[in-house]
């Protein structure tokens, strides 16, 4: 990874000097005394680096408590969900104290591409991993200890050897260590759902460096992963910042799959291009092979689609990314593993083909979508099936890992919690807040398939609850739900007649209700309490409110088994009347923005990024509205920096007075913005 000139964050810092240093009163070998003069001096400096090198106007809640924390030498867990901003967090402090943060990142994809946004904006940063060759590391080293970088970045693997470890400390010692920030934080912990065992070696850095602070970065961790967090990796009295889980922009539907949920993605990623709008998709799938089929069956279809999973050789997929980077692809079907390294800001849609193995997956893998603050869309197909195949694989391969018993029961409880999410009749927007300790206001989202009404209630739930959980009762709560289905249905099969079940009243009662319904009801009933899984057979049981729903003293709604319904059309998000991202584009508008769309990708070609890094959708958007005609005008817009403004001003300014021309109006002309521009 190359490293990146001063550009324009060293004429910022020639501008305001850097706060903190030992020459401002700051304590040598670290920042545990005062970090400047005065706060008023401090938040000064914060929001003169952001707006100069991010060109945003204020900070999202919560970064500017983190980034506090950082420059008063404290630890800090800081917990912001996907699209929150939480590298700003660790890249704002070494502008202000003119000392490095060292970032442990745990994925080389990821790094290089935050290497080369944070050079594009003049920021100096570089990145150490198994892909940089030996001397350009020993030059990134070099330049950490002269003072010429503000922030690198390195694999778990790397920070924990000897040679990087005296590095560390020699940085320390000559008072270039400002802190260590811990990325994808809920790694370290077993009750997470991505642990990773060489993240639990990060808690000896303490003893490396003991005067810096150390702060940890996730984007899902319940109350019980950010304990394990801060016990794992030694906190010293952190601060706890806790960002809001939901994400407003996203509309989450779920839906019963039909068949291989073939025909449902296809229709998704259609009517995301209707839209008319661009942007990605990425649809999720549990096997290499269901990636191949769905891919091929879109391409069919005459959609530019390709699978992407860990069979393909490394080259195949290296080229799979950065055609979706660069936006020259924009369906990817995947397994789970894309889109960790990839931060393409306008992804539009993300679908799950099967239900992922936790909330937390989903929370993350679904925050894919709209990083930019704009709508998109998260589909989840949810099947009867998905359970048992999940566990298969994480049972196996425990086995395979040899994890103790204790960590396989915290993943398989993780996967129970994401089916209840599935199958339960509840705003989805509620669900992901509560199940993440927060608390969700709202009596209707106005941005899910309940809220919008797209999910119906079930009018005969009272009968329906009785009859089936009647036919676990008097099947003696032995049997598993394919089981009960054909007990219900009427079959004459072998294995029912043959238990006498055929005799039991309730034999036959939903004969009219489809396999699909009737096994999505009973998904349900798990979700709620009523009845429980046991045991390799997945037999099923009363579960706590197993008695009082069937004799009626409780009563639990039902819903329609999920996308079957005859009449069922995808509704509008009802959210505050309309888009979270501003009011639609008129029609003059969308010209321009299109336009600029081209403008964006002839400059990231030339460049040589993904267009997402020269100016995100968003900003293309307040641009189109706002028509800036000169670059102090320009500047004023969110995303645009003075870096950025100084590489691609020109451009932009002719794109939008050609525009301007050729509809014969007037550039700046009135149109509304979209508010205070806010750190992404």
């Amino acid at each position: 990874m190359g490293v990146g000139t001063r550009g324009g964050v060293g004429r910022y810092r020639e501008r305001m000097g850097a706060i903190g240093t030992d020459e401002e009163g700051g304590a040598e070998g670290g920042l545990s005394g005062g970090v400047c003069a005065g706060g008023s001096d401090r938040g000064a400096a914060i929001a003169e680096a952001v707006r100069s090198v991010w060109g945003y106007e204020s900070l999202r809640p919560l970064q500017s408590e983190s980034i506090e924390a950082a420059l008063e030498g404290r630890d800090a867990l800081t917990v912001l969900p996907t699209g929150g901003g939480k590298s700003l967090c660790y890249q704002v402090p070494p502008l202000v104290t003119g000392r490095v943060t060292v970032v442990v990142s745990p994925l080389i994809a990821l790094m290089h591409d935050q290497v080369r946004a944070l050079e594009l904006n003049g920021y100096a940063a570089a990145a150490l991993n198994s892909a940089v060759a030996f001397e350009e590391a020993r030059e990134i080293e070099r330049k950490l200890v002269e003072g010429e970088l503000n922030l690198v970045l390195a694999a778990p693997e790397r920070i924990m050897t000897g040679g990087f470890r005296a590095l560390l400390g020699r940085l320390q010692d000559a008072g270039r260590l400002g802190a260590l920030a811990i990325d994808e934080a809920h790694c370290i912990s077993q009750w997470g759902h991505d642990f990773r065992p060489e993240y639990r070696q990060l808690g000896g850095l303490r003893e490396v460096v003991p005067g810096a602070a150390m702060h940890a970065f996730t984007a899902t961790a319940t109350p019980r992963v950010r304990r394990d967090i801060v016990e794992q990796l030694g906190l010293r009295e952190p601060r706890v910042l806790v960002g809001e889980f939901d994400r407003p922009n996203l509309t989450y539907r779920v839906r019963s799959r039909q068949g291989r949920g073939e025909q449902q993605v296809l229709s998704a990623v259609k009517r995301m291009e209707s839209r008319g709008e661009g942007g990605g998709a990425i649809v999720y799938c549990l096997s290499r092979a269901d990636t191949e089929r769905l891919a091929e069956r879109l391409r069919e279809e005459g959609l530019d689609a390709r699978a992407y999973h860990a069979g393909l050789e490394a080259g195949k997929r290296r080229t799979i990314e950065d055609r979706f980077a660069n936006e020259r692809l924009d369906v990817v079907v995947a397994t789970v593993a894309f889109g960790m390294g990839i931060d393409r800001s306008n992804v539009r849609l993300v679908v799950h083909a099967t239900m992922p193995k936790s909330v937390e997956a989903y929370q993350q893998e679904s925050g894919r979508a709209g990083r930019d603050g704009l709508d998109a869309e998260c589909l989840l197909l949810f099947g009867s099936s998905d359970y048992m195949r999940w566990r298969q694989l994480l049972e196996r391969s425990a086995a395979e890992s040899g994890s103790s018993v204790e960590a396989l029961e915290a993943q398989l409880g993780l996967l129970e919690q994401m089916q209840r999410l599935a199958a339960s009749f509840v705003c989805r927007h509620k669900q992901l807040s509560e199940h993440f300790g927060q608390n969700y206001e709202s009596s209707s989202c106005g941005a899910c398939d309940v809220c919008l009404q797209e999910t119906a209630a079930e009018p005969q739930s009272r009968r329906l609850c009785q009859v089936l959980l009647s036919a676990v009762a008097r099947t003696g709560q032995r049997f598993g739900a394919t089981h009960i289905v054909d007990v219900v249905r009427g079959s004459r099969a072998e294995h029912v007649m043959s238990r006498g079940h055929d005799q039991l009243r309730v034999h036959g009662m939903l004969s009219s209700r489809s396999k699909g319904e009737v096994l999505s009801m009973l998904d349900q009933l798990v979700a709620v309490g009523a009845l429980e899984v046991l045991g390799e057979y997945r037999s099923l049981r009363f579960g706590r409110l197993g008695k009082e729903v069937m004799t009626g003293e409780r009563e639990v709604q039902l819903a329609v088994p999920m996308g079957t319904r005859s009449d069922r059309k995808e509704r509008s998000r009802a959210r505050g009347g309309g888009s979270v991202g501003g009011r639609p584009l008129s029609d003059e508008e969308r010209a321009l923005f299109d336009g600029l769309k081209r403008v964006r990708k002839a400059l990231a070609e030339e460049t040589g990024v993904p267009p997402y890094m020269v100016f995100s959708d968003a900003t293309l958007r307040e641009i189109a509205r706002t028509k800036p005609v000169s670059r102090t005008r320009l500047l004023e817009v969110k995303g645009v920096g003075s870096r950025k403004l100084e590489l691609f001003g020109e451009a932009v300014l002719a794109a939008v007075a050609e525009h301007a021309g050729d509809a014969g109006g007037d550039a700046d002309g009135g149109a509304e913005g979209e508010g205070s521009a806010v750190a992404g």
